[in-house]
């Protein structure tokens, strides 16, 4: 970390969608990033990426829910800028993208052909400033509540018939009747958990399946999806072309912004158009092919992780949750449930265990326990 008084020289990696610039971001690169209320996800793929510092032209945190990003950011030592509030800048993002600056002085500089030029000032952002940001947020925590249970509600009542009516018949190759299904999303916690289930995973061979970013989960932790559903806006090319069966989901009206990608890269795929996000589309599909349970992994499932989203409610899985009952086990953050530790007594019980084999050995083997007398006389001419 440099302090207000130390110059920081980088290139710039900027990009309104925070998860597509943490694709391409190289360590030790300036992130400049257009992202009200970081997420902790956001922080942590920043942190992956190996950032070197971050400028947000929104407000890190603005009041209205407690977002965990900046905090977790400057926990780990990364310096966080806002942007001059009181200026506009429309196309900063696409003019900034890999150019050179300096930030000097919480001053930001850009390189040019005739030297540095003074682009603007920058609003440090500390652990005082978030700690009250905090405060108000959770001062505001009722009200942001309130209309989150009423946004919902009103969604639900309007979104109910579509949900009550069955998904578009696929012809998948993945058989899921009868079978246990894992539906992975890349939300928090997602690789503790993927880790603290792999003996399930193990035992029973359940169906995979990766929605958008999950099928990179999957494949990260050493695993092939045999379905990726979504609309492809966060999944790489390489989660794509794993061999995995493919399902874009489409909006309910058929338009599907992700399929022209698929397409290009040749894949065969699934259009299927459904109200509601990915994830609870593929939890759907699941559940009417006839899956005999379904465990889902990084799911988005309260209030903070749905605001994070930028969704004001979370109608479409409230129904979906509701439809498929008791077939469904939520294992989010299950790894932070159960931790084993070690504890003397148990280094004790493992010594002995080991232990004991051996003097039995030296007990029957006279040719062992000879070679140890000899042992036991050279260590004591030469110790004495």
């Amino acid at each position: 970390m440099f302090s207000g008084t130390e110059s920081c020289t980088a290139v710039i990696a900027a990009d309104r969608k925070t998860k597509q610039l943490c694709k391409r971001l190289l360590p030790q690169q300036i992130a400049l990033i257009d992202h009200a209320d970081v997420d902790e996800m956001a922080a942590q793929s920043l942190l992956e990426a190996g950032v070197r510092a971050v400028i947000n032209l929104s407000p890190f945190m603005t009041g209205r829910y407690p977002a965990e990003g900046a905090r977790s950011l400057l926990q780990m030592g990364v310096p966080l800028y806002e942007w001059n509030t009181q200026a506009e800048h429309p196309r900063l993002i696409e003019q900034l993208d890999g150019a050179k600056v300096m930030i000097r002085n919480n001053t930001l500089f850009l390189h040019t052909a005739t030297g540095w030029r003074l682009l603007d000032e920058l609003v440090s952002v500390n652990d005082e400033a978030i700690a009250a940001k905090w405060q108000e947020a959770h001062a505001r925590l009722d009200d942001t509540l309130s209309s989150f249970i009423d946004n919902t509600l009103q969604y639900a009542v309007r979104e109910k018939d579509l949900f009550l009516k069955r998904l578009c018949k696929l012809r998948l190759k993945t058989r899921l009747a009868d079978r246990h299904v894992v539906v992975v999303v890349r939300g928090k916690h997602y690789k503790e958990d993927l880790q603290t289930l792999a003996p399930y995973i193990r035992e029973y061979r359940p169906v995979l399946i990766g929605v958008d970013g999950g099928a990179d989960a999957l494949l990260e932790s050493g695993y092939r999806p045999d379905l990726i559903v979504g609309d492809m806006d966060s999944v790489t090319d390489k989660a794509l072309c794993c061999g995995a069966e493919v399902v874009v989901h489409a909006f309910p009206d058929g338009r599907s912004p992700g399929e022209q990608r698929v397409r290009q890269l040749g894949l065969a795929y699934h259009v299927l158009p459904a109200p509601g996000t990915s994830e609870d589309v593929a939890m759907l599909l699941a559940f009417e092919n006839q899956a005999e349970l379904i465990v889902t992994i990084g799911t988005h499932t309260n209030m903070i992780d749905f605001l994070e989203k930028g969704r004001k409610g979370m109608a479409s899985t409230l129904l979906v949750r509701t439809k498929i009952g008791t077939k469904l086990i939520d294992a989010k953050g299950v790894s932070q449930l159960y931790q084993p530790r070690w504890s003397w007594k148990l280094w004790g019980w493992c010594l002995a265990a080991m232990i004991v084999p051996v003097l039995a050995i030296l007990a029957i083997n006279p040719v062992a326990r000879h070679a140890v007398q000899m042992l036991w006389m050279q260590w004591r001419t030469w110790a004495f």
